[in-house]
């Protein structure tokens, strides 16, 4: 219902209510039972534990690891060998991946949580004609709410009576000044932002008094709406949750073709069936990277130990990789790119001596001072946003707020009124009497017959009123709230405090611009992520004239581009909308609904959309985006509840850096699975080739496993903490490429090929040269060493694009670690004669060692020379 188009006798009378008695306590206590306590409701059907961690197996990858553990248990178990290692290690990988899962869930009820604690604990009303304290909870529609400066106001409601009230709404409509409130009729479309004859819950009252009809209440409210558009929203699968979940069904279906074909072949060569199925299977283990849940898991988890070190929390580890392919950044204006506070930026006076001349610039200030409202408490100044920001600018000017208000006490004054748009305060000065008076320029400049001209009092003719206007006009065109002062001596104490006797034959003195101005570290990020192929744009609740300024200034807003209101929005199709955002940089004047609108139009265009913010009035466009950053400092519980990840310095900057850490992960798990995938083809490879021209099988199974074991742990993980290249955020953003893109599929190909033919020269080498005639185990165990160990080799080769020349030899430390680990584990099975009986291996000597290294640091100069050929073809 459109209460703010009604005239507060239609809205009692709607509400059944009386302005100066309220409700009766039986009448209270009926509408609590029937529309319930004041406050925003929890979901229903919370999952348990139990349903959530199954939940996590429903993954195609996952099934089939599943499947392989329990086919290799049966398997072995049939042939007497009781060998369940492998199956524990792949039920415990997937088990720590799907507990891991279950503690990142749950954004969704910490937010509405949060939505419930922003409800104020007590409320002022009138029941029965008495005033009462009551708590929020109990505040029904049609209570008549009594509020005063300081008050959390728990309701949405008509103002019926005010005296000088305004609140300050910015956590729920992203207006950053204060609202002035009035008692008039508006239109039915009124936006939440323009409705100066309501009060909003979840808002606060800056100054002034008021009586209030409450007419919603509960998720009726405005900041109710927000809590249902937040749990509408699904969570989306991040673009690395979809990319794995594709090639882990790649990866297993190719992996049961595989292992059909060469236990078909097996029977057809007559080979015994379980022993053949045992080779199928534990080669079906090894071409799965079973271990890449967990080590991306792993990787994002040291990427969350990154990015705190850099004030930023995770509260999602998928969100630090999606960040990194982010292409549009829609980041609210107040508090976000702005620093939430009002500070003047400019004076001007009428003539050009303001700037040489100190005492007229600290005599306006000082008027500005003695007109003001605001209150001392220690080493803070407290009061109205644009009273604060004129205190602060004469303080920073050598104007002492104390010792000025004790030399001139004020003795009487004329409060600020809407209808006047002026306040006027009287002062005992000495011997004489001063009175002060400021507010809109157009409205005073009326009131004033002289002015300051250089350092004298002037006629105020037609020149000198035209100039002041020019540069009201110059200041109000860059976005600048404009207040003037203007002043008038008095030789007797004035009669009468009024309007008509005080706001008359003033002294025009001068004005103050001032605005929410932007944080200066805002437009260096902004430039960081153009040059990175980030477009950011600006979506806020405030002016579009005021957007405008600080969006050109921060460099988000350049001729020619668009600018939307929310009232152009609500006139367009979701259609419209998603081809106007091609070219639009700033939106303003949105209600929460606009902010998720735009969003997913954004969403339709393809892109992968980060939305920053730290209002109420942000939340469910923060959870409906790719990823949501809300701020730590000044951010509301809600935005934060919602959020993917907090930036705990509230630095727009210090999304750059969440950026080129996401990106970096991002490449990371790209290594990681290149060469998990490169290796295990290669294993494939060995068995398939050797099946082909009916050679003995080069690996037994439990070597197969046993690489398997060794070169996807350790080496891949430290693939994932390699430090990001050094222009990466010289690079476009991903644009929803595949996880292979960038000739990836065509290299894994080639090396993987490359592993398995060195594996098998190293089986033939040995066969024919070292073996005894019929055996085999000196050639399977020189396969056996070449496979680990270039593969161990090849982990390097995965550590950049560019050649390893380019790059520091002991730039990954882990890396290293993991390489000599790996290889002291292949020598230890081969050398140490208890494991080689159990790995069927034998020992080595130095001549057969030397071919074993020769063969396996062969991967080194191939790939160097694979990368050399990709560099010139990209060139051409």
């Amino acid at each position: 219902m459109e209460w703010w188009s009604m005239t507060p006798t239609e809205v009692l009378k709607k509400l059944r209510t009386e302005e100066r008695t309220g409700l009766s306590e039986n009448e209270a206590k009926k509408r609590l039972e029937t529309d319930g306590r004041n406050r925003t409701e929890q979901r229903e059907g919370k999952k348990g534990f139990w349903r959530r961690f199954l939940a996590q197996f429903n993954d195609f990858m996952i099934l089939l690891l599943i499947g392989a553990a329990v086919a290799s248990v049966a398997i072995s178990y049939w042939n007497g060998e009781k060998d369940f290692l492998d199956a524990a290690i792949i039920l415990a990988i997937v088990a720590l991946n799907a507990f891991l899962g279950v503690l990142q869930e749950s954004r969704a009820e910490k937010a509405l949580e949060a939505l419930k604690a922003l409800s104020a604990p007590k409320a002022s009303v009138l029941r029965n004609g008495e005033e009462k304290e009551i708590p929020a909870e109990e505040v029904v529609q049609g209570d008549i709410l009594l509020l005063a400066a300081g008050d959390y106001i728990c309701a949405d409601g008509r103002i019926l009576e005010n005296q000088g009230l305004k609140t300050e709404e910015s956590a729920i409509t992203g207006e950053a000044l204060a609202i002035e409130k009035e008692e008039g009729v508006l239109a039915e479309k009124t936006l939440p932002g323009d409705r100066k004859n309501m009060v909003l819950a979840g808002s606060y009252v800056l100054a002034g008094r008021g009586t209030v009809a409450v007419t919603a209440t509960s998720m009726a409210t405005e900041i109710g709406q927000i809590a249902a558009l937040l749990a509408e929203q699904e969570e989306r699968e991040t673009p690395l949750q979809k990319k794995l979940g594709e090639t882990g069904k790649l990866l297993g279906m190719g992996a049961l073709i595989i292992c059909g074909i060469i236990f078909g072949m097996g029977l057809l060569r007559r080979q015994p069936p379980f022993p053949m199925f045992m080779t199928s299977v534990s080669l079906a283990v090894a071409a799965i990277p079973e271990g890449l849940p967990a080590i991306v898991t792993i990787v994002l988890a040291i990427g969350m130990q990154r990015m705190s070190k850099k004030n930023t929390i995770i509260r999602r580890l998928p969100a630090v990789e999606t960040l990194g392919s982010a292409e549009v950044i829609c980041s609210d204006k107040t508090g976000t790119l702005t620093q939430n506070c009002m500070k003047v930026t400019q004076l001007a006076a009428i003539g050009k001596d303001l700037e040489r001349n100190e005492e007229k610039r600290r005599f306006i200030l000082t008027l500005f001072t003695l007109c003001n409202d605001v209150k001392r408490r220690g080493t803070k100044i407290i009061g109205e946003p644009t009273e604060k920001a004129l205190a602060e600018v004469a303080e920073e000017g050598g104007v002492s707020l104390k010792g000025l208000w004790a030399e001139m006490p004020r003795i009487g004054e004329v409060p600020f009124s809407s209808e006047r748009k002026l306040m006027t305060t009287v002062h005992r000065s000495g011997e004489k009497w001063i009175s002060v008076t400021k507010g809109a320029p157009d409205v005073l400049l009326e009131k004033c017959t002289r002015c300051l001209d250089g350092g004298r009092q002037a006629v105020l003719d037609g020149r000198r009123k035209s100039e002041a206007r020019l540069k009201n006009g110059e200041m109000a065109a860059n976005a600048l709230r404009v207040v003037a002062v203007a002043f008038r001596e008095w030789e007797e104490e004035p009669l009468f405090f009024t309007a008509e006797a005080l706001e008359k034959e003033l002294v025009f003195a001068g004005m103050a611009g001032m605005m929410d101005p932007p944080r200066p570290e805002a437009q260096r990020a902004v430039e960081i992520c153009q040059r990175a192929g980030i477009r950011p744009v600006m979506i806020t609740g405030d002016h579009a004239l005021t957007a405008q300024a600080i969006a050109t200034q921060l460099g988000i807003y350049h001729r020619g581009e668009r600018v939307l209101t929310g009232q152009e929005l609500m006139q367009m199709e979701d259609e419209e909308l998603t081809q106007a955002v091609t070219d639009c940089t700033v939106f303003a004047r949105v209600s929460p609904a606009h902010k998720v609108r735009i969003v997913q139009a954004f969403q339709k265009k393809g892109h992968v959309v980060a939305m920053t913010g730290d209002g109420v009035n942000d939340a469910p466009a923060l959870k409906a985006a790719d990823i949501g950053c809300a701020m730590g400092k000044n951010g509301t519980e809600v935005a934060k509840g919602a959020a993917d990840m907090i930036l705990m310095d509230d630095n727009f900057a210090t999304i750059v850096e969440a950026v080129r850490e996401g990106r970096g992960i991002y490449e990371n798990i790209r290594k990681a699975v290149h060469f998990l995938l490169s290796s295990n083809i290669g294993e494939i490879m060995t068995i398939f080739v050797a099946m082909c021209f009916g050679w003995a099988t080069p690996l037994l199974p439990i070597q197969l496993l046993w690489v398997n074991l060794v070169t996807d742990s350790l080496p891949a993980i430290a693939l994932g903490v390699d430090p990001a290249d050094a222009d990466s955020m010289e690079q476009p953003p991903r644009r929803g490429d595949s996880l292979f893109s960038d000739g990836m599929v065509s290299s894994i190909a080639l090396e993987g090929a490359m592993i398995g033919m060195l594996a098998l020269l190293a089986f033939g080498i040995g066969h024919i040269y070292f073996d005894e005639e019929g055996a085999y185990i000196t050639g399977r165990t020189m396969a056996f060493a070449v496979l680990s160990l270039s593969q161990l080799i090849h982990a390097f080769n995965m550590r950049s694009e560019h050649s390893l020349f380019r790059i520091s030899p002991l730039g990954n430390p882990m890396l290293l670690l993991a390489f000599f680990i790996g290889c002291l584990m292949q020598i230890g099975v081969i050398m140490v004669l208890p494991l080689a009986e159990i790995f069927k291996v034998c020992p080595l000597n130095g001549t057969e060692w030397l071919i074993v290294g020769a063969l396996a640091l062969t991967p080194l100069p191939v790939v160097e020379l694979e990368k050399l050929c990709d560099r010139r073809r990209r060139k051409k």
